[in-house]
């Protein structure tokens, strides 16, 4: 028996041919609940015999895992959700996710306000939540329900597997090729001080300057350009003697250049600058960026594989960080 040439096989043809109701076909295709020994064989043979193939969105709908991968992003504002870090992430995740039948979406968590996990957790629809911009406090309010279907890009917990870049390696990369060129009088631009993947960095910067008995000069920033501008500013008044400034975003450091270019500052005949991403703009300034990789596809990719296959994964992944020397510095 075969169905018309015109359309696959359903899942009606397949009950229609084993003899069994649709309810039990579906049963034995997903897995899951009771059938007869009997009706089993009969709807295995049927689906062989119309070459049925199930959609995987329906068959998770019968699981109750439901059919959407979301990516959850922290921040103060829903302007977060704007980042094209973040639209990486997304797409990332959405090649991994198309072929299986399920779909991304985009969900903003405000900062210092965990309920919305809350709300995921109660929507079948929600197959998986993967963070970004994960908080410590936020791995603490994941619910006993979205355990096992939560994975993090950042900070993890035992229980909330992370995938995340060695920028600590990445951001020492970055300081020794800034040393090696002559560089003393190193000042660093932060990111937000409620991110723990901005802590690192800083961490490896304080550990650098105080091997080689240099001082410290730590300004903040918050990942954009308009930072990286403000701290430039304040580098320049109060260490006159500067000669580089590593910012740990891209974004952050073309708002240093452009700020020490406006100064008439030259980078890097007066002072070096780096960051760190890696992001297409950085290979095209003038002049080119000096950075250090940031493999966020492959990063997205792996977490969101995680979350579909369903297996415990390690607790941390770390994916390589590697300098990219270019004009700047």
């Amino acid at each position: 028996m075969t169905t018309a040439a015109h359309r696959p096989a359903t899942l009606d043809d397949v009950a229609r041919l084993a003899g069994v109701s649709r309810s039990t076909a579906s049963r034995v295709i997903a897995g899951t609940g009771f059938a007869s020994p009997d009706a089993r064989d009969r709807v295995t043979t049927a689906v062989h015999r119309l070459g049925y193939v199930p959609n995987p969105a329906a068959r998770a709908l019968v699981r109750g895992a439901g059919v959407r991968l979301v990516v959850a992003v922290t921040g103060n504002s829903a302007a977060v959700l704007d980042d094209p870090y973040v639209h990486r992430v997304v797409g990332s995740a959405a090649r991994v996710c198309t072929p299986a039948g399920v779909g991304v979406a985009l969900y903003w968590l405000p900062l210092g306000d965990p309920t919305g996990l809350d709300q995921l957790a109660r929507d079948r629809s929600v197959c998986g939540v993967l963070l970004v911009n994960t908080t410590e406090e936020l791995l603490d309010a994941v619910p006993l329900a979205l355990r096992g279907r939560v994975v993090s890009i950042g900070v993890g917990s035992p229980t909330v597997p992370s995938f995340d870049v060695d920028n600590t390696a990445g951001a020492g990369e970055v300081l020794r090729h800034l040393y090696g060129t002559g560089r003393r009088r190193i000042a660093m631009v932060t990111g937000p001080q409620w991110l723990p993947c901005s802590r690192r960095p800083v961490e490896a910067y304080r550990a650098l300057m105080r091997q080689a008995g240099l001082p410290e000069r730590v300004l903040p920033g918050d990942f954009s350009a308009a930072s990286g501008r403000a701290a430039a500013g304040e580098a320049l008044r109060r260490w006159p003697d500067v000669d580089a400034i590593y910012a740990i975003s891209d974004e952050t450091a073309l708002g240093v250049i452009a700020a020490l270019r406006d100064e008439g500052v030259r980078v890097p005949g007066d002072v070096a600058v780096a960051g760190f991403d890696d992001i297409p703009l950085a290979a095209m300034t003038d002049p080119s960026l000096t950075t250090a990789s940031h493999p966020v596809g492959r990063i997205a990719t792996a977490a969101a594989e995680a979350l579909l296959d369903g297996r415990p994964a390690a607790p941390v992944t770390l994916f390589p960080s590697a300098l990219v020397a270019r004009a700047s510095a």
